[in-house]
């Protein structure tokens, strides 16, 4: 078995979002929401680690809901990001890489709350995986009040331009809300964690 899984047969998502708490109140509601409904539902959640923003949010409230949390955080961003004291487990890793690679490990489906530069290089990261066919596990973007309206247009305009295949963007889901993205996973989801060989983690 995989070992950074537990013997248990708890299926994870693992959540990109911004440790800001950004312009529109609605943002933090709906990281709330979406940690509160993953724990209810019975999800384990990966996130980036940190206590602020939509990430302690999503945590948060994940938490309160009696789910487990499991952050992966680098080294050089515990302090700036600050790292979360009480979750269920924290990782803390050397670099980005190490965190890309071992919150991949650690889950079976991928969603995306708005955020900045860290959330889009995440998880248009690991788009980039599905459409290599390194794994088939379902990608959700949560358009939260619009917020990515623009980012979808722009992917839209990248098919038109013959630079995305069709198929290939059909690879990104996008919802508008966490109920949504909930619904989503439970539909699209491996129906039992997936199991990666250990030749895949590049990770003590």
């Amino acid at each position: 078995m995989d070992r950074l899984r537990s013997s248990s047969d708890l299926r994870r998502v693992c959540v990109f979002c911004g440790s800001s708490d950004g312009a529109d109140p609605e943002y933090l509601l709906e990281a709330a929401n979406l940690g509160h409904s993953l724990a209810i539902a019975g999800w384990g959640l990966v996130y980036g680690g940190a206590s602020v923003g939509l990430m302690g949010a999503v945590a948060n409230a994940a938490l309160a809901a009696g789910g487990e949390v499991i952050g992966v955080i680098p080294e050089a961003l515990a302090a700036k990001e600050i790292a979360h004291d009480s979750l269920t487990e924290l990782y803390v890793v050397g670099s980005m890489h190490e965190r890309k690679a071992r919150m991949a490990a650690l889950s079976d489906a991928f969603i995306a709350l708005p955020g900045g530069y860290g959330t889009l290089d995440e998880f248009l990261e690991i788009l980039t995986w599905a459409q290599l066919e390194i794994h088939q596990k379902p990608c959700v973007l949560v358009n939260t009040a619009g917020y990515y309206d623009r980012l979808v247009s722009f992917l839209d305009h990248g098919v038109e331009q013959a630079f995305i295949r069709r198929s290939n963007r059909l690879l990104l889901l996008v919802v508008k809300d966490a109920r949504e993205a909930l619904a989503l996973i439970e539909e699209t989801a491996p129906r039992t964690p997936t199991l990666l060989p250990s030749r895949t983690l590049l990770l003590p």
